[in-house]
């Protein structure tokens, strides 16, 4: 059917309108009507089509059975207006009238000559009534402007940003979305609506709004449409002018209450805003007496006030603001409907008569000053895109500084109070229960929560301690920065607690308020770390028997108990001798146990958590790849490529198993310095065993010529000396480092207050005892493996296959045997001596008397070997 003009035509006293169908309807009507369709336009959409009118459709029309086809293919597509377009065709069916007047219309296109016919035809019945034409393309354009204005303001820069940045907050945890009511729905606002355009506004509200009808106001909820001649808004007709100055300000009155609720006057106007958190700026018209606009522009910052804190708390409704700002707002919004209740009590005193603009002031004078607080901190929250602990510490410091204003203080110490409730809240069942419940991430510590406990891998105890909660330190309140790190370790220590199965009962579960005395709070804390310390304190050194553990690792992993070492090497050398690859690992599990029942470690509770490990690398390039990881002196380290070739005992360490929350203390970090430590004292034990057993076959010397014997005289000071070197070595790590260390690391822990402590000190024991040991010092290291490993080049020649006997004794491979330990002499002195002097220098640079120890008697037995070799040469 083609598209016909659409005529508005307005009695010329306003009182009705008349549509060219020839209808009258009342602007109350028209307003009631637009109303309704915005309902039905929401109902027809689930509208429900009944078999008679699609029949009776389907009988009227001229092929029934496409009619019946189509309407079941657009209802398998679930087409939405399909039921709403059903039952318009069946109304139009039954309204005879209608049906003549489109039939009438659809064969007689329309045209300017048929509308100056239809003009003429009703000329005698709109004689008191005034035409309003208006072009099918004029329509289109001005729909078209509407709806890039409504898409213009969903996608406002304003409202971009603000989605943005509440995406930014929460990259990995899910908020709730609300649909966005204020942008969909601008009247549901509080605040000024001063664009009403939208994408659903009806037609006849578009009309109205383009300018194409305008609302003529006659007070307070009356109104009336009027038409525009040019299509455009009229300019409003100044009035104010022409009224006596009383009147006027009745007006101005009046105007300002609807301003102070977020309501457009008549006279006073807001303008657009120049940002989504900037106030709100007014216009007086310029027909307003001078006197009495100058009060207006005094009270207007109340207004101004409102609209910002209205505009905050609809903001900040959202969930993605989080619990504080959700507070904060309702605080906020008792004190609006206080607000609310002045003007309202205000608007009576107008009613009343006898309310002028002079009282108007003095009575919002102290109101201004509680709104304009709320609007400053509104607007400092909006900018700072603050929530959390950020939002209370901005609070706080508003609270600081209204000190010498009771009345500015007392409202900034009411919502800062109200703001920390959600927060406090989280901190009680932290400090309480070492419990997190922080969906929206305000709170200072953050859960980073990676797998159950039950899961936990001995490795991951570290990790678990360090790493599971850590301080955000942008969340951190001004007012609790002091004790962060207090209330890290108290919900920490809880949490261990309540892992360990164990019901925690705290003696006094005290309210959490803020207060601008912090000491009050600190003490509520301070008493739940105090508990939650002693706490797990007992709990790691009673229940679960710390100490022992402790000692139980010191007798293998650093050869406290003699005789197990002793009993294990003999029994598991000679299969630490092979391959790594050729190792059984059950075969040493074996051994292990067999050395525990038949030694003195039997005694042990503990000796069963004993494990054997075979490592795919030795103790050189570990302690390499450790030391150059933490100087950053290389990014990466591959394991070496003749790994393969590695013996067991290069390979070899002790394991040690470990429960929970003993894993804690005895984490993959402690286990490792242990092990280290081990492996250089296994490496020492094993060559002095070698050492020893060339000092038992060269009894055989014994047998031979006092001639012959004296051959061998060179080699049997050599092999001295390097066993006195070996166990002096032995003895310094020993005796002179690992002994004095763990009784001062007993020392400090019988005088530890917290789990904390405990760590610090254990660590510090390790740490030494690496430290004093030469492990730590790469230089120091490699020199003592070599030294190391020059006696047992020695011991292999000496118990070689074909040893030098009286036949044999000046020729063997690679030389005389005088020249080979002649060899083997310069080269065990070399190391030595290169060793002393790296000590030397070492000590004075770092003036460590424990180096100095093993320069002073290592140096005083070389001293000694060499006067008595010359006096045997003598």
């Amino acid at each position: 059917m083609p598209m016909c003009p659409f005529h508005v035509l307005v009695s010329k006293d306003g009182s009705h309108l008349e549509t060219s169908g020839g209808s009258t309807i009342s602007p109350e009507s028209l307003v009631e009507n637009i109303e309704k369709s915005i309902k039905s336009s929401v109902s027809n959409t689930h509208k429900v089509v009944t078999q008679k009118q699609i029949r009776h459709l389907a009988q009227r029309g001229a092929d029934s059975d496409k009619f019946l086809a189509k309407y079941e293919e657009l209802k398998s597509k679930n087409v939405d207006c399909l039921g709403s377009y059903i039952s318009l065709l069946s109304k139009i069916l039954e309204d005879k009238k209608l049906r003549e007047f489109l039939d009438k219309n659809a064969k007689q296109p329309c045209s300017d000559s048929s509308l100056s016919k239809i003009s003429a035809c009703n000329s005698t019945q709109l004689s008191d009534t005034k035409e309003v034409d208006i072009t099918p393309e004029e329509i289109r354009s001005r729909l078209q402007k509407v709806v890039a204005k409504a898409q213009e303001k969903k996608s406002s820069p304003f409202e971009k940003r603000v989605d943005k940045q509440s995406k930014a907050h929460h990259p990995s945890h899910y908020s709730p979305e609300l649909p966005n009511w204020l942008s969909m729905r601008p009247s549901m606002s509080l605040d000024f609506v001063v664009d009403r355009t939208s994408a659903t506004t009806p037609f006849a509200a578009v009309l109205v709004m383009q300018g194409l009808l305008f609302v003529k106001c006659h007070g307070r909820g009356r109104g009336e449409l009027v038409p525009s001649q040019s299509g455009r808004r009229p300019e409003t007709k100044c009035l104010a002018g022409a009224i006596p100055i009383g009147s006027q300000e009745n007006i101005l009155l009046e105007d300002l209450l609807y301003c102070l609720e977020g309501v457009e006057g008549e006279y006073i106007v807001p303008n657009p805003l120049q940002g989504p958190y900037e106030p709100r700026t007014f216009t007086i018209s310029s027909c307003v007496d001078q006197s009495l606009r100058e009060l207006a522009i005094q009270i207007l910052p109340l207004a101004s006030h409102y609209s910002v804190v209205v505009r905050f708390m609809e903001e900040k409704s959202g969930f993605q603001h989080g619990q504080v700002n959700h507070a904060l707002a309702a605080a906020m919004g008792c004190l609006v409907k206080d607000y609310l209740v002045l003007v309202a009590q205000l608007e009576l005193l107008l009613d009343q008569g006898g309310f002028n603009l002079h009282e108007m002031w003095f009575y919002v004078q102290p109101t201004l000053h509680c709104m304009s607080i709320l609007a400053n901190i509104a607007s400092t929250i909006n900018k700072a895109e603050a929530k959390g602990g950020q939002v209370l510490s901005l609070l706080h410091e508003q609270t600081s500084s209204y000190m010498g204003d009771t009345k500015g203080q007392e409202l900034c110490l009411y919502l800062t109070q109200a703001a920390s409730v959600p927060y406090m809240e989280i901190l009680e069942k932290w400090v309480y229960k070492g419990a997190i419940c922080d969906p929206y991430q305000e709170f200072l510590v953050e859960d980073n929560e990676m797998i159950q406990k039950e899961d936990l891998p001995l490795d991951y105890s570290a990790d678990y301690w360090e790493k599971r909660y850590t301080i955000r330190r942008e969340r951190i309140p001004v007012f609790l920065e002091r004790v962060a790190d207090v209330i890290l370790r108290t919900g920490k220590y809880l949490n261990v607690i309540r892992q360990c199965g164990k019901n925690i009962k705290t003696p006094q579960d005290e309210d959490i308020v803020y207060t601008i005395k912090e000491r009050q709070y600190f003490e509520s804390i301070e008493k739940a770390y105090l508990f939650a310390s002693k706490t797990l304190l007992q709990l790691l050194m009673e229940e679960n028997d710390l100490m022992r553990r402790l000692k139980s690792v010191k007798h293998y992993f650093l050869l406290d108990q003699g005789d197990f070492i002793v009993q294990f090497m003999d029994s598991c050398e000679e299969e630490l001798s092979k391959n790594i690859g050729d190792i059984v690992p059950t075969r040493l599990e074996s051994l292990l146990e067999l050395a525990l029942r038949t030694s003195a470690a039997n005694s042990d509770p503990y000796k069963d958590d004993m494990r054997t490990e075979l490592l795919p690398y030795d103790l050189t390039f570990q302690m390499s790849k450790i030391l150059s990881i933490e100087t950053q002196e290389e990014k990466e380290y591959r394991l070496p490529l003749d790994h393969l070739n590695l013996v067991g005992l290069e390979s070899f360490t002790f394991g040690y198993e470990v429960k929970w929350p003993v894993s804690l203390v005895l984490n993959r970090k402690a286990i490792a310095c242990y092990q280290m430590i081990f492996r250089h004292l296994f490496h020492c034990k094993h060559v002095e065993r070698l050492l020893c057993r060339v000092w038992i076959s060269n009894k055989v010397g014994k047998s031979f010529h006092l001639k012959n014997a004296k051959m061998y005289v060179p080699a049997f000071a050599l092999r001295q000396r390097m066993l006195n070197c070996i166990q002096n070595l032995e003895y310094y790590m020993m005796v002179e480092v690992i002994e004095p260390n763990w009784l001062a690391f007993l020392s400090k822990i019988n005088n530890v207050n917290n789990v904390d402590e405990v760590l610090v000190c254990h660590s510090d024991f390790l740490d030494t005892c690496l430290k004093d040991c030469m492990l730590t010092n790469p230089d120091l290291l490699r020199i003592v493996n070599s030294l190391m490993s020059a006696c047992e080049q020695f011991c292999h020649f000496m118990q070689s296959p074909e040893p030098p006997t009286n036949t044999s004794i000046n020729e063997c491979s690679g030389g005389s045997f005088k020249q080979r330990i002649n060899k083997f002499d310069d080269e065990f002195t070399g190391v030595l001596v290169t060793l002393l002097d790296n000590i030397s220098s070492l000590g004075r640079e770092n003036n460590s008397e424990k180096l100095v120890n093993v320069l002073y008697s290592t140096a005083s037995y070389y001293i000694f070997e060499l006067y008595a070799q010359v006096l045997i040469m003598l």
